[in-house]
């Protein structure tokens, strides 16, 4: 049997081991990578490429970066490569439905939650701020809806109390690839028929705004450190103090009595009241400064007992 001729399309740092998991099959042939446009970045304001650019040049794979895929003639290059199977992973565009329908076996879509939770832009973040027990990737054939198609595989794995979404991202990113690979070599075999996504259990992960990614202390702990976990690293949850903007990138929930206002320094270790119990702020970062732990953040910020964090 020839190699499965991929066109692989993706944009960030989760793509890549995928992409790596094709090329390094013996039976795939990655002809192409289509991915976003290189964009300003830093201080410079040098043009940036993806991840997933970056690790198809240091393949010598041909790369695409039309801004859009709804021109006839973006439509018939994509269509003019030939390939078997389209692999879709955050790569941040739609696919109109001639590219959909292009690839003799069509386009696969690797997600990051359990289908049909968590559809949408911002799956991981989601299932970690819901304080969800699980959460896992699913491989599923694409149709012109909003990660609607058929599911052909999945694989899950625990949150546990102290997974932040980073983590999580990292973790999936991995699990992911085989994955993908098993799917591909399922259904070209014959061997794997996708299957409807239930009706029920249906929840949208939209982007997140970084205005809810305030921290609210009149909340419980549990639902902060949720909060916290799941903006973490990016963008980060934040509060105020003495009018700066502080993220609060791991934190520890508290069950302490008190009657302090929610957001209230209890004391000198970054105790914080909340809406039931108290959080230990862990780790920080200031605005213009890096990440710091709780006792480095202190010796540059002394808050005290009675301070408030806004």
């Amino acid at each position: 049997m020839a190699d499965l001729r991929i066109v692989f399309m993706g944009t960030p740092d989760f793509a890549v081991p995928t992409l790596e998991a094709l090329q390094a099959a013996p039976d795939m042939d990655v002809v192409a990578v289509y991915t976003q446009p290189p964009r300003q970045a830093g201080r410079g304001k040098r043009l940036r490429h993806t991840p997933v650019h970056d690790a198809a040049l240091a393949s010598s794979i041909a790369v695409f970066t039309p801004a859009s895929l709804k021109s006839s003639e973006a439509q018939a290059e994509f269509a003019a490569l030939g390939a078997d199977a389209a692999v879709v992973v955050a790569y941040g565009l739609i696919l109109p439905g001639p590219v959909l329908r292009a690839p003799r076996l069509g386009c696969f879509n690797l997600h990051g939650s359990l289908l049909p939770r968590w559809r949408g832009a911002a799956p991981i973040q989601r299932a970690v701020m819901a304080g969800d027990a699980m959460t896992g990737v699913c491989v599923m054939a694409m149709d012109e809806g909003l990660d609607t198609g058929d599911e052909i595989s999945r694989a899950e794995v625990p949150i546990a109390e102290d997974t932040t979404a980073g983590g999580l991202h990292d973790q999936l990113a991995v699990l992911g690839a085989p994955l993908m690979v098993a799917a591909l070599r399922g259904i070209a075999a014959g061997d794997l028929s996708p299957l409807p996504q239930p009706e029920t259990g249906i929840t949208y992960a939209k982007k997140i705004d970084k205005a809810e990614a305030r921290i609210d202390w009149r909340l419980r702990g549990e639902a902060l450190d949720c909060l916290i976990r799941g903006l973490s690293p990016y963008p980060g949850a934040w509060c105020e103090w003495q009018g700066d903007r502080v993220k609060v990138l791991l934190a520890q929930p508290v069950a302490a009595s008190h009657d302090a206002a929610p957001g209230t320094v209890l004391d000198d270790k970054l105790l914080v009241a909340c809406g039931s119990g108290a959080m230990r702020l862990l780790r920080l970062q200031r605005s213009g400064k890096g990440v710091m732990s709780a006792a480095d953040f202190l010796r540059g910020n002394p808050l005290q007992a009675g301070d408030m964090l806004l």
